[in-house]
């Protein structure tokens, strides 16, 4: 085998330069490193041990512009400091791997702007396939997705309009049964307290109100709304808040547990017995909430279920497949536990 080549002056290595130091085509090494049977085990070693000399690591994009196919998934999520979308990434991620495909990972911060920005910076890269969460985008979002001829998923929703596809659950229903659930353990003045208000969340509270409204027990005064991102920190300082209401309430349904879970510790430090002065319920199950004092009642998501099918989804629709149903309603459960 001949020396190692000289770096070139970009400092990129190219196929060309492994194919030299293999004395092989370049065809040859594109061939081998795909792992194509028809090269001879010998000259994949070759080819290998060339690569692993210069340092060369293949160019994805370049690669799906010479064939007209990426092994890129672009992936748009509004965060990640959120446990419900690691839990769904790493599940749809896991997924994706297995079948040789790559996620670029985009963070809206559930800015519909930047949603549009992000995805037109990824649709350069050709992926094979896109993933976005719900529906709700800009027109110019809505445009590029359907222009771009790439196949699209849509999480945490079952609302997918005609010619779309989506995996998820219904929040508003979710909600309602939250609030029929503290309806029926014979609470009566029942507050709904959110924050980050995307729309996921708003669908959750018109679960909660149309709960409250067949009730007789709706009052506009029991919605509290705070468009700042869910925190422990909030759900305790709102926890304290609504607890100051006139006339009192007797139960708080959070839409998220670390707002749930905020509460519980600020009830803890200041001596409101739960569930016996006050219930608290919060919303996406997450770690921690069964081991709060007294456990989190909650709404238990699919959320790996959702990454799963979602990315199972989103191959066949790559593959050309036809989809068994546009809409994939994995539901949810709620886990009643001692704070209601």
């Amino acid at each position: 085998m001949n020396s190692p080549l000289r770096p070139r002056a970009t400092g990129r290595v190219t196929l060309s330069d492994v194919a030299q130091l293999a004395g092989v085509s370049p065809i040859t090494v594109s061939r081998a490193l795909r792992g194509e049977r028809a090269v001879a085990p010998d000259l994949v070693a070759k080819v290998r041990a060339a690569a692993d000399t210069l340092g060369y690591v293949p160019n994805p994009a370049a690669r799906a512009l010479a064939s007209g196919q990426s092994s890129h998934v672009a992936v748009l999520i509004p965060m990640l400091s959120n446990a419900l979308f690691v839990d769904l990434l790493e599940a749809l991620q896991h997924t994706l791997r297995q079948a040789g495909f790559q996620t670029l990972i985009g963070i809206t911060h559930y800015d519909p702007s930047e949603e549009e920005t992000l995805l037109r910076e990824q649709l350069l890269h050709r992926p094979a396939g896109l993933v976005v969460t719900g529906l709700e985008r800009t027109e110019a979002t809505r445009l590029l997705i359907a222009q771009s001829g790439v196949p699209c998923v849509h999480l945490m929703t079952t609302d997918a309009p005609a010619g779309s596809h989506c995996v998820g659950f219904s929040q508003r229903d979710a909600g309602r049964d939250m609030a029929r659930h503290l309806i029926a353990q014979g609470y009566r003045r029942i507050a709904f307290a959110a924050a980050q208000l995307d729309p996921r969340t708003l669908q959750r509270l018109a679960g909660w109100r149309s709960a409250l409204v067949d009730a007789g027990l709706y009052d506009e005064v029991l919605e509290w709304l705070n468009p700042a991102p869910s925190s422990l920190a909030l759900g305790a300082r709102m926890f304290e808040q609504i607890m100051g209401q006139t006339p009192p309430v007797d139960a708080i349904f959070f839409c998220n547990d670390d707002l749930a879970q905020g509460a519980l510790l600020a009830a803890m430090r200041t001596g409101v017995a739960v569930p016996q002065r006050v219930a608290i319920a919060g919303f996406n199950d997450l770690t921690g909430s069964d081991q709060m004092v007294p456990p989190l009642t909650t709404v238990r998501t699919p959320r790996a279920e959702i990454g799963h099918a979602a990315a199972r989804m989103l191959m066949g629709l790559m593959q050309g497949e036809p989809s068994d149903s546009s809409a994939i309603d994995l539901g949810y459960t709620l886990q009643i536990r001692h704070s209601t």
